[in-house]
């Protein structure tokens, strides 16, 4: 606070505009005088730095003494300025000592962080009342040069944001410092509502004054149309029209009315008639925080312009209990005929405002740097497009997956047509060696793999893709009775049985829309020849072990009694070669990774920053596997349906992991699925394997 004092006279410092405002000297005295009050004086030894002073500046604690009335700060001559910034620097030393020997107790520590707090709301009204004070001057002096403002105006979004109805919780949870009239946290239900995405501006405010706001009685509360008459208020406070120009004054002087700026120093009567003009009305606080919380991105100036009205008057939250002893009196006696404020100024200090703070007024005062935000009602019943089961389904995985601590997407969901479509290019890449590999030991084994098939075998790829690896095998086995491709993707599955059928024309194809670790029975009318399970690509490594046991057995289940299974695993190798093939350098596989989030922004509406995703590749040697993850660049916040999900720099979304195999490893996880290991064929270096598995 003396940072802002610095420059000022004594005079400014030392008188006192109105009895609400306080002079600048009372604010640089009094939050010291906390500190000594309800800290150091705990201390029975304490000996205060002037007796006096406790009178002097107290503000309304009744517990510790008589005090000089408030609307007589003014009055108070001595001690000198120089004496109160005297008196600061010897508290703020007294403090430190005290700080050094450490707080006896948890209720100490709150104290001092009170203590902080409360300069820091003095440090905002120092400015609101010294503005005040300038406004009482003809001269229209200037407190500043430049505005001392924290950061600068955010642009606009334009509209409104809208919200269901809910049972939401309010209020400060316990996490971290609030005052006590923040909690507890506590439900309220909401009906729906659009809160508007921008504050009020001044051009807006003309409107209202050009369309005779102020004359018209029909806009305002019965209170507030007794102080328009009263005050006679024709326009914002410190506005003045000069001929047909309309002029305000602020810290740095008197300028023109700025018509694109948010509008400050409207009261709560004010605001209520502007929005009832506009066919609006102002949100409940719950409202407001209910907002700010779920969709703090869709929003201009939240905080950091103007305290914005809401429609709440000030009372205790459901629970609420004040700070034991004298610090009791900080709020709660103040909880009647008083409306609620959310946000936070310019001149709000960083780190002091947070989206439960509940700051309180008078409905007719208008000092304070104060705004507001538009809310309207909307209608009660929403009835979104009906959503297919897989869209269903994507919709929940992510939704779980990301409210994990270790954030993560089922693979399966990478699958879309585009998907597929990096993966077959994915395939193609120097580095990607488990697909050339594979092919070749398919091509050279396919008759050993295929002679025990018999006639009018059925063969059944899961997650077949565009198929091209199962040619190798038709092209083996030309009496195949029929052939069961089974893929979540519908289009890529449709698209490869299509191209089956035309360079198969004696083949049945039959294929099958699912999710191969949720198996339905095989269709009915299918040959009845043996059935045989192929499973290439090493998929079976991107499900965790006991999921991989789960889909063996169960593809077991479904294939019945002597069926056979053609697994493709990819095996244990150099580190270097692993992150190579999940890496390329042409960035093939990064587009496939981050082409999950843009999925989930065109199916599921998600609003997924993919500037602000990196792809990652790295070996966990302790799991045996390969890992993909999409790292967050930056902090970012995403929304999936009615969720919000926040990324912290570095923090990622686990969106895949290939396990790679051993011989041993392949003979424990089939055998834990009821299998046996009939052949395992190895290829040349970077080896692949395929398993052939017998029911």
């Amino acid at each position: 606070m003396p940072a802002l004092a610095h420059g000022l006279s004594p005079e400014d410092l030392s008188a006192q505009s109105m009895p609400d405002c306080s002079p600048g000297k009372w604010h640089l005295a009094h939050t010291s005088w906390f500190f000594e009050a309800m800290i150091l004086s705990a201390d029975p030894e304490y000996q205060p730095v002037d007796p006096r002073f406790q009178q002097l500046f107290n503000s309304y604690y009744e517990a510790l003494g008589e005090r000089v009335p408030r609307d007589r700060r003014g009055l108070i001559t001595r001690p000198s300025v120089d004496e109160v910034l005297a008196y600061r620097r010897e508290i703020d030393r007294r403090m430190a000592a005290w700080l050094a020997s450490g707080p006896s107790s948890g209720l100490q520590r709150y104290l001092f962080e009170l203590g902080l707090h409360h300069d820091q709301q003095h440090q905002e009204l120092f400015l609101m009342d010294l503005l005040n004070l300038m406004s009482c001057s003809p001269l229209d002096p200037a407190a500043y040069a430049v505005e001392p403002r924290q950061a600068p105006l955010e642009a606009p979004r334009g509209g409104a944001v809208a919200f269901d109805g809910a049972l939401v919780t309010i209020g400060h949870d316990g996490a971290g410092f609030a005052f006590d009239n923040e909690g507890p946290a506590h439900r309220v239900w909401l009906e729906p509502f659009a809160l508007a995405a921008d504050l009020v501006t001044n051009g807006d405010w003309l409107g209202f004054i050009a369309d005779g706001g102020y004359a018209r009685p029909e806009l305002w509360l019965a209170d507030g149309w007794a102080k328009v008459k009263a005050e006679a208020w024709t326009a914002p406070l410190y506005w003045r029209c000069d001929g047909d120009d309309w002029t305000v004054l602020t810290l740095t002087g008197r300028a023109p009315v700025d018509p694109t700026a948010p509008v400050r120093h409207v009261s709560f009567y004010e605001a209520d008639a502007y929005a009832r003009w506009a066919g609006k009305r102002l949100p409940s606080e719950a409202e407001w925080e209910h907002a700010a919380t779920t969709a703090p991105d869709a929003f201009s100036n939240l905080s950091g312009e103007v305290w914005q009205w809401t429609s709440s008057a000030y009372a205790p939250y459901p629970g609420f209990k004040p700070t034991p002893g004298t610090a009791a009196e900080y709020n709660g006696k103040f909880m009647a005929n008083q409306m609620v404020l959310r946000g936070g100024a310019f001149a709000t200090p960083p780190g002091h405002d947070r989206v439960t703070y509940r700051n309180f007024f008078y409905p007719q005062q208008r000092w304070a740097f104060m705004g507001l935000r538009l809310a309207e009602d909307a209608p009660r019943e929403r009835r979104p497009a009906p959503e297919d089961a897989q869209t269903a389904a994507f919709r929940r995985d992510l939704v779980q997956g990301l409210s994990r601590d270790q954030k993560a997407v089922p693979p399966k969901w990478f699958y879309d047509a585009e998907g597929s479509r990096l993966f077959e290019e994915i395939t193609t890449l120097p580095e990607y060696y488990p697909t050339r590999q594979e092919t070749a030991l398919l091509r050279d084994r396919a008759a050993a793999l295929t002679a025990d098939f018999g006639p009018d075998a059925v063969l059944v790829e899961f997650g077949s893709g565009a198929s091209e690896k199962t040619r190798l095998l038709l092209d083996a086995v030309p009496d195949l009775g029929a052939y069961v491709p089974l893929d979540i993707s519908e289009s890529a599955l449709l698209d490869a049985a299509t191209r089956i059928r035309a360079d198969y024309p004696g083949l049945r194809v039959q294929p099958v829309l699912g999710d191969f670790e949720h198996l339905a029975p095989l269709p009915d009318d299918l040959p009845q020849g043996r059935r045989i399970g192929f499973f290439p690509g090493s998929t079976i490594g991107n499900l965790e072990p006991d999921e991989a046991v789960r889909f063996l057995a169960s593809a077991r289940r479904m294939l019945g009694e002597g069926a056979l299974f053609i697994l493709g695993v990819d095996l244990v190798k150099d580190p270097a070669i692993l992150v190579a093939a999940y890496d390329d350098s042409q960035g093939v596989t990064s587009a496939f990774n981050l082409n999950v989030l843009v999925r989930a922004n065109a199916e599921l509406d998600a609003d997924f920053d993919l500037d602000a995703f990196a792809h990652r590749a790295v070996w966990n040697p302790d799991q045996s596997r390969m890992e993909m993850h999409l790292q967050a660049t930056r902090q970012t916040i995403a929304h999936v349906s009615d969720s919000r999900f926040n990324f912290m720099a570095g923090e990622t979304i686990h969106t895949e992991s290939s396990r790679k195999f051993t011989e041993a490893m392949v003979e424990a996880l089939a055998t834990q699925a009821g299998w046996s290991v009939a052949g395992f064929e190895i290829s040349p270096e970077p080896s692949v394997a395929l398993a052939l598995l017998r029911g």
